[in-house]
């Protein structure tokens, strides 16, 4: 039934529909540092994709961009990640924060209802929002215990319901001090390091994993790469740091507005 512009390219399917779906789902988050999972996997669960034919999928195209966006954020001077820098010891920092976080999320999943924790997410993502749009013109004071707590926050909604991160890392960092273009290219890099651990499960899992829609989803990520840069790089801090805070504040509004629809 799905057919969605499907070709083969040396015995591989391709999906031209989801390329360009990808495209521009990882264009906003790699501008903004959110949106990539969150937006993606509803879409494809309504295209008629079924869960494990979409997460790993999702987990390894993020993987390999996320890496690759933090690199070239690296490049275009929007993060400083050689040895030693504080941004590269933030990413660190952040990707073990979600492996602990996503670890620990694994043995209560089952007993939370979904409901509340959805609310939870919704309520935390919301009020980010509205903390860093009532705070545009304010610098806040590094802190690596904010960067410490929100990182495992993020890791724990992560691995209890697939979403959550981005909003909850990139608006955590700026309201730990770090920068707008900083945030995002931080943000890449953390959730690329963080998709390995999600990819080897999935791998090392018993059960049958479907990889056909992982080619359509990593072409049209990796092409919307280089746009991303050169937005984050020319937009003004108060215009990333605005969108960022206007896009926080929706994604709360949306999380919370679908539990009562």
């Amino acid at each position: 039934m799905i057919d969605l512009f499907s070709t083969q390219i040396f015995g591989v399917d391709i999906f031209v529909a989801v390329i360009i779906l990808a495209f521009f789902c990882e264009l906003l988050d790699s501008t903004l540092g959110m949106g990539y999972g969150t937006t993606l996997t509803p879409v494809l669960l309504i295209i008629g994709f079924g869960p494990l034919a979409i997460v790993p999928c999702v987990l390894l195209s993020e993987l390999l961009t996320g890496i690759s966006a933090g690199v070239a954020h690296h490049k275009a001077g929007n993060v400083n990640f050689k040895p030693g820098s504080i941004h590269l010891k933030i990413a660190i920092v952040l990707a073990i924060c979600s492996i602990v976080g996503a670890s620990i999320a694994v043995f209560i999943a089952v007993n939370i209802p979904k409901l509340w924790l959805n609310t939870y997410i919704g309520l935390m993502v919301l009020f980010m929002g509205i903390i860093i749009l009532l705070n545009l013109n304010k610098d806040f004071k590094f802190s690596w215990g904010k960067i410490v707590g929100l990182g495992s926050i993020a890791a724990f909604n992560k691995g209890m319901s697939g979403g959550g991160y981005g909003p909850v890392v990139t608006g955590g960092q700026i309201l730990s001090g770090v920068k707008g273009n900083n945030a995002v290219g931080i943000t890449s890099l953390a959730e690329g390091l963080t998709c390995v651990v999600g990819v080897l499960v999935f791998i090392a899992s018993p059960e049958i994993i479907d990889w056909n829609l992982a080619p359509s989803l990593i072409i049209g990520a990796m092409l919307s790469v280089p746009f991303s840069i050169i937005i984050v790089k020319n937009i003004p801090t108060k215009s990333l740091k605005l969108s960022i805070g206007l896009l926080t504040l929706m994604l709360g509004s949306y999380t919370l507005i679908k539990l009562v629809l």
